[in-house]
């Protein structure tokens, strides 16, 4: 018998609180699986601030820090900017990156901040409710839009790797998700390139990563996934949106 899968040195062994058909234990995993690839364990330092991953703590088996709602773009500022040899990341939800924490983040990229983000954006406040986020699409229903968003009372959906892209101190942007096999493998080369853009010196990157959420959607686990293919992508199409990793300094 041949073992083709193991769990990471990275992750902790033991049963995750979220819920079933949600992808944040998916890329839990993945970002495992590449720290344990790039043999950084002991160097990295992730951050995560409010949300379904609050407690991503009891997940990774490394140093990790827990902030505010909102603000873990600040933090990584400072722990980077204290110790420029570890691997800083911050882990943040839509609704936690893209609402309370977008100041933060749009200043750290355009500062050229030496760390990297995993944006999970599945299109609500996931941890609260299941409440309207930033990114939540045209005519979806959630709770605080029980009819659909509309454009009037609540403008468009934003598209965080476009706002970012023209800023000079953002070196790579991509956009990816977990909806099969193939789509998770992209998700996990793009998450190793995020981390080795900070390695290689080459400052701030976001990968963003497109999430199922079937309590709050409504839908069952295979019906998510689905909807993600369907209503998430047209609008947040996937792959590169900017890659500057061959720029010398």
């Amino acid at each position: 018998m041949q073992v083709k899968f193991k769990r990471p040195s990275s992750m902790k062994d033991k049963s995750m609180h979220y819920c079933p058909g949600c992808g944040h234990g998916i890329v839990h995993r993945l970002i495992c699986e590449v720290i344990d690839e790039l043999g950084i364990r002991e160097e990295v330092i992730g951050i995560s601030p409010v949300g379904c991953s609050v407690i991503a703590y009891e997940y990774f088996d490394f140093d990790m820090v827990e902030v505010a709602h909102g603000r873990a773009p600040a933090v990584a500022t400072g722990i980077k900017r204290v110790h420029p040899d570890k691997v800083v990341f911050t882990y943040q939800g839509d609704g936690d990156l893209a609402s309370i924490g977008i100041a933060e983040l749009i200043h750290a990229a355009s500062r050229g901040e030496a760390f990297n983000v995993i944006f999970i954006n599945n299109a609500n406040y996931g941890m609260t409710g299941g409440q309207m986020a930033p990114t939540t699409l045209l005519g979806q229903r959630t709770t605080t839009t029980p009819f659909g968003r509309e454009v009037e009372n609540n403008g468009y959906p934003l598209r965080v790797p476009e706002l970012l892209v023209s800023l000079p101190g953002v070196y790579y942007l991509e956009r990816v998700t977990i909806t099969n096999p193939a789509h998770v493998r992209r998700a996990k080369r793009a998450i190793k390139k995020s981390f080795l853009v900070q390695i290689q010196k080459k400052r701030f990157s976001l990968v963003e990563v497109l999430s199922p959420c079937p309590t709050n959607w409504k839908l069952s686990p295979l019906d998510a996934l689905k909807w993600i293919e369907e209503k998430m992508v047209p609008y947040y199409p996937l792959g590169v949106i900017k890659d500057l990793t061959s720029k010398k300094e």
